[in-house]
């Protein structure tokens, strides 16, 4: 269908609105692809309809190629099969659950391994049917305590889930191979700059597990790369190689120091004139677990910062909080800004980064206001109840893999696929009976992708001060061709996108009257169609002109082969 802006509902922006942060909700919304709703909730216009089906349409197709079969679940969800696998309180406040007029209790799924699972237990139990391979692409929920960045992190997503149930592991392993390279072939033909990290499983459980990075500096993820084998992780999934640590010899006695003012390591740093290496950072948390909330220091050197993310990761199931100054008011024994393990309570557990070895000696805190202690030494002066690797990474640590220097960048998590195994099946009991008549515990896979985040993360990749570029898979025309206005340029305009049209190019023609050739130009360049066709004041010579947005490169051609050109343009047969 051909895309006329006279008629289309379209409204573009100059201005950026007030709540966006990131180039992807600005632009999305200038250009008229999205609106919001609510917070963390957002429509999507005619434009960005098209651009989201496109991407749909990818994932689709190379879902089918690999013999995959769409199915559609409900949203509203009952709590049983959740309660079942313990993720109905696992999920914590990011479930949306609501209760019916009878009392009974939904939640909006957030994700759909249970259903899958009894959908395939109740109509499958023979190995003769597996494998299989389901999927369905879906809107989902999870309540975000602070949406933001636009479609990139909203309560209300679409997302492309799939699920391979086999008989054994390597069947498993078959099945997530060929997810791996449909993956590949997805993100490729979408045009994505992306990395493939090794990646945890969180509260989805499970073994192996991949992530699909695509890198952006508004990215939430952390990632680490290695220039000399190739490794690459996310910063969660980092097992960190530990430096030699010379901790033998003899240590000074603790030496308790003056230090007025110095609560924060920034200022102690400034005080003492010693590296925050040499000093230990101690993150006061509460840990509630069984209804049972204890408080635990966590100590990590104090150039770098505890990772909330693989801090609950380790803690898990129990639920973290950092301590508030409501928390600290109610134990004056413990000191804000001047906590030390050597000082703490018989009731404070001391949790530490494996770099306080045994025999490292450090500077801390000592239990007092405007006191820190120097030379207190790991295992002589306190004990480390447990070693827990939760330290964020540094640029230049050593690689896992080969010890070669480690670079960080920030990535937008595009897909992820995990190793379930069998969490799921034992949860529902889920057997296939074998030739010998015998049941055996079928094993999954679980396999997913952002679909509509894909098109926020394209948009952070590709574009530039003046708007978006989309690559062409993605683009809701192949070509913008704009009329200027004056003389009979709109209907050589138009006549130009019917005969294009007809070739089977997608196109969105400006043929809007009493709109300045500024205005035209400036929302072409903002809504970022990949190749833009100006019936402008060339038109009296027989001449238009060719632009492709992301190079910039311009070329004027005769009026006669804009339609070829066009056409071969945008790969399409003449």
């Amino acid at each position: 269908m051909l895309l006329r802006m006279s008629s289309l509902f379209l409204r573009t922006l100059r201005e950026d609105p007030a709540d966006a942060e990131v180039p992807s909700h600005k632009l999305l919304v200038r250009a008229g692809y999205v609106r919001r709703a609510a917070a963390g909730i957002y429509s999507w216009l005619p434009l960005g309809k098209i651009a989201l089906e496109n991407v749909t349409r990818a994932v689709r197709e190379e879902m089918d190629a690999i013999g995959a079969q769409e199915v559609l679940f409900p949203a509203l969800l009952p709590r049983e099969p959740y309660e079942l696998t313990g993720r109905w309180t696992e999920y914590g406040d990011l479930l949306l659950r609501l209760k019916d007029r009878r009392g009974g209790d939904y939640l909006l799924g957030p994700t759909h391994e249970e259903m899958f699972t009894l959908m395939v237990k109740g109509e499958y139990s023979s190995y003769k049917d597996f494998p299989v391979i389901l999927y369905q692409i879906q809107t989902k929920y999870r309540d975000e305590a602070r949406p933001r960045s636009g479609i990139l992190r909203g309560r209300e997503f679409v997302m492309k889930d799939s699920y391979s149930f086999d008989l054994d592991d390597a069947g498993l392993q078959k099945s997530y191979d060929l997810h791996r390279e449909a993956y590949i072939k997805i993100f490729d033909r979408l045009g994505f700059d992306y990395r493939i990290v090794s990646a945890t499983s969180g509260a989805m459980g499970g073994s192996h597990s991949e992530e699909f990075l695509a890198p952006a500096p508004t990215g939430e993820d952390t990632f680490v790369s290695c220039a000399q084998c190739q490794y690459a992780a996310n910063v969660e999934a980092v097992q960190t190689r530990l430096p030699q640590v010379e901790a033998a010899g003899e240590h000074p006695p603790v030496e308790v120091l003056d230090t007025p003012d110095t609560p924060t390591i920034e200022a102690l740093v400034e005080f003492l004139g010693q590296p925050a290496s040499a000093m230990l950072k101690n993150l006061l948390v509460k840990v509630t677990e069984g209804g049972v909330t204890s408080v635990v220091v966590v100590g990590v050197p104090a150039d770098r910062d505890v990772d909330m993310d693989k801090l609950e990761a380790v803690l898990a199931p129990a639920t973290v909080e950092i301590f508030e100054a409501e928390d600290f008011a109610a134990r004056p024994d413990l000191v804000r800004g001047y906590v030390g393990p050597h000082a703490l309570p018989g009731d404070v557990s001391y949790l530490a980064d494996p770099r306080v070895a045994q025999g490292t000696a450090w500077v801390t805190g000592a239990g007092q206001v405007d006191k820190h202690a120097r030379n207190v030494v790991a295992g002589r002066d306190f004990t480390v109840d447990r070693y827990v690797d939760v330290a964020t990474m540094l640029p230049g640590d050593p690689c896992p893999r080969c010890g070669g220097p480690l670079s960080l960048q920030r990535g937008i998590e595009i897909g992820h696929i995990f190793q379930l195994g069998r969490k799921y099946t034992d949860a529902f009991q889920l057997d296939a009976l074998g030739p010998d008549g015998k049941p055996g515990r079928v094993t999954m896979g679980s396999y997913g992708i952002g679909v509509s985040r894909i098109v926020a993360a394209l948009a952070e990749q590709a574009h530039d001060d003046k708007g978006l570029i989309w690559p062409r898979e993605v683009a809701p025309a192949d070509v913008h061709i704009v009329a200027t206005g004056k003389d009979n340029q709109i209907q050589v305009a138009l006549d130009l996108a019917q005969r294009i049209e007809a070739r089977g190019v997608r196109v969105l023609c400006d043929d809007r009257a009493g709109v300045s050739p500024g205005v035209k130009f400036t929302d072409a360049e903002l809504i970022g169609v990949p190749t833009i066709l100006i019936v402008g004041k060339g038109l009296a010579q027989g001449v238009v002109e060719l632009r492709d947005r992301g190079s910039g490169q311009r070329e004027d051609l005769p009026l006669e082969e804009a339609v070829d050109r066009v056409t071969g343009l945008v790969g399409r047969p003449s």
